[in-house]
C-alpha cells in the first residue's frame, strides 16, 4: 500500500480531529500513515509519497500559523516534487467569501510545484457538515481505488 503523509494546518484544532479521523481510516486500509501536526517540510518525505493535505482558512482567507512554516519553504523549494501525489482537504465555512482559500491555495502551490493531484479538492462546510470527521472518511472511502 501507500506511504501517506497528512499535513495538518489548523488554528483552533477542529482540522487536527478530521486529520485524525483520516489517519485511522487510511490505517485501516491497510496504509503507512505519518500525522504531521506541526508540518516541518524538511523533515516530511519527498520521494514517491502521497501527501493529504488536511487544512482550515483562517482570518481573510489566510494559512494558520502552524503551516505557515511548511508553505513558506514549499514555496522556495528547487527540489524536484513530481514524485508526490496529493489530496486536498479543505475545511471552513460558506458563510465566509474566502471558503477553504488556503487549503486551494496550498493546492495550487504544490501543482506549480510539479506534484500531481489525485482527484479534485474535497471540502467540508462546517456550517452544513455535523460531523466533519465521518463525512470525510466517508469521502475517502469512495476514493479508496486512487490511492
Amino acid at each position: 500500500m501507500a506511504n501517506i503523509q497528512i499535513i495538518v494546518g489548523s488554528m483552533l484544532g477542529g482540522t487536527e480531529y478530521v486529520a485524525e479521523a483520516c489517519e485511522e481510516k487510511l490505517l485501516t486500509l491497510n496504509h503507512q500513515v505519518t500525522l504531521h501536526l506541526q508540518p516541518c517540510f524538511e523533515q516530511i518525505p519527498h520521494k514517491n509519497q502521497i501527501w493529504v493535505i488536511c487544512c482550515s482558512t483562517h482570518g481573510a482567507g489566510e494559512l494558520p500559523d502552524n503551516i505557515q512554516p511548511f508553505v513558506n519553504d514549499l514555496r522556495s523549494c528547487e527540489q524536484d516534487l513530481s514524485s508526490i501525489s496529493f489530496i486536498t482537504i479543505g475545511i471552513g465555512d460558506t458563510s465566509y467569501d474566502t471558503f477553504c482559500k488556503a487549503a486551494i491555495d496550498i493546492k495550487n502551490l504544490l501543482i506549480t510545484k510539479g506534484c500531481k493531484e489525485i482527484v479534485p479538492e474535497f471540502t467540508v462546510d462546517m456550517s452544513q457538515d455535523l460531523d466533519p470527521e465521518l463525512v470525510t472518511t466517508n469521502w475517502i472511502s469512495e476514493n479508496k481505488d486512487l490511492l
